[in-house]
């Protein structure tokens, strides 16, 4: 990987976790949302920001620049019992693996211990489980068969959408100062930060593949050293620009890690970490590459995790009252 290369992945992964901070992200959040609020804005814009990588995977494939993709996988009882694992570790750990990152630039210090038990429960996972693994799907995504002018149609949709509040607000405000300030602002709402999330994952996906931080942390479970000093430095990058939003939007508390909270994201984190090699994938690349390329693996563990998330803030929230 070339030093101008690298230094433009950390720039995008940076950007990414500055908006993770933002964004509207967390899959525990949005079931909260929907528990509590009868509505459902975060998981909208969650599956919003699975249909801009749709249209990247696109325009990239008719454009020549698509990187090797995920494999599906066929769906069996394990990929039900990995993807329930998932969830029930995501609520025990109070934020999903993408909430965790947000956590932590918060200054809640106890969620750096996520991606630790992550990893714990992806070695434990691939020492225990790894026969119970789901084969491989032998066709290729329906992405990679589309027309070309379907690419072109995405395309003219994603400029739209992104410039459509910009225009309005330009054009809505009496001074170049006033427009400036609500161009901003308007950028990192939580909306539209995920929507920035997808589109640095698009550029991160056509100039290093599918890359997701929970994966970096599965290969490092198998034993796959591939670019280690790179995709480390990526990793740090993505957890930094999480803290430097999390300043900067003025959310920045530090809280003491006690160690009922340290066990407590260790547990969550490794409930998700084994729970993602049976599906196999977690939630962010289920979201971001297993959702848009349409695989059924990564739909039902995505419905799966999302029920047991809302059974267990329901029964959470009984025992409460």
């Amino acid at each position: 990987m070339s030093f101008i290369l690298l230094l433009c992945g950390v720039a995008l992964v940076a950007t990414m976790g500055y908006a993770v901070q933002r964004g509207a992200t967390c899959t525990v959040d949005a079931m909260d949302e929907i528990i509590r609020d009868r509505r459902a804005t975060r998981m909208l814009a969650l599956l919003e920001a699975s249909m801009w990588v749709v249209g990247g995977l696109l325009i990239g494939n008719a454009l020549g620049l698509m990187p090797p993709m995920p494999s599906g996988y066929a769906i069996t009882v394990w990929t039900v019992v990995g993807a329930a694992a998932l969830g029930l570790g995501a609520a025990v750990n109070g934020a999903c693996v993408f909430g965790a990152v947000a956590k932590f630039g918060s200054g809640y210090w106890v969620y750096s211990a996520t991606p630790v038990g992550f990893y714990f429960g992806c070695v434990i996972g691939q020492a225990s489980l790894a026969h119970m693994l789901p084969q491989k799907l032998a066709q290729s995504s329906w992405a990679f068969q589309t027309p070309p002018w379907l690419a072109f149609a995405t395309a003219a949709w994603m400029l739209w959408r992104l410039t459509k509040p910009l225009w309005r607000t330009w054009y809505g405000q009496s001074s170049d100062q006033s427009r400036t300030q609500t161009l901003v602002g308007k950028v990192w709402r939580p909306h539209a930060a995920t929507q920035v999330i997808a589109i640095t994952f698009l550029f991160t996906l056509w100039l290093f593949g599918a890359w997701a931080y929970t994966d970096v942390l599965a290969e490092w479970a198998r034993g796959e050293f591939v670019n280690t000093a790179a995709r480390g430095l990526l990793l740090a990058a993505l957890w930094a620009g999480a803290a430097l939003g999390g300043w900067t939007a003025g959310r920045f508390r530090s809280q003491r890690a006690d160690v009922k909270g340290v066990l407590r994201c260790l547990l969550g984190g490794t409930l998700m970490g084994a729970g993602s090699v049976l599906i196999p994938g977690s939630n962010d690349g289920l979201i971001l590459t297993g959702i848009p390329l349409l695989w059924p693996h990564a739909w039902v563990s995505l419905a799966v995790m999302c029920v047991t998330i809302t059974t267990y803030l329901t029964v959470v929230a009984k025992k409460s009252h």
